[in-house]
């Protein structure tokens, strides 16, 4: 699964959300525009989705959404093969296990 992926699932909640992404290797040349733009306040979800989409496998990795000073989502990709997604919204969670039937609590 990809950030474009979750991105996507996390539909109108994340839509207005500012993003700033962290990430331990630079794997892709949009690596770098994402590094910019989180270092200039973040990005809105639709640049984040563009930067992301088609197909960017991130290692190490982490997107928060941002509301004005608050963290709303949390969505951190651990060895390029699992994602930890924490949300202040339970009805996210609960959309993405839908989506996703192996998912589990931690």
């Amino acid at each position: 699964m990809t950030l474009a992926e979750l991105l996507v699932r996390l539909g109108s909640f994340g839509l207005d959300l500012q993003w700033r992404v962290e990430f331990d290797e630079i794997v892709d040349p949009r690596c770098v525009e994402m590094e910019r733009q989180s270092a200039d306040g973040g990005m809105d979800t639709l640049t984040l989705l563009s930067l992301t989409a088609p197909f960017l496998q991130l290692i190490d990795a982490e997107a928060l959404g941002f509301a004005g000073d608050g963290v709303m989502v949390a969505l951190t990709e651990v060895d390029s093969s699992q994602w930890d997604v924490r949300a202040v919204d339970e009805r996210v969670l609960s959309e993405l296990r839908r989506h996703y039937p192996g998912a589990t609590d931690l």
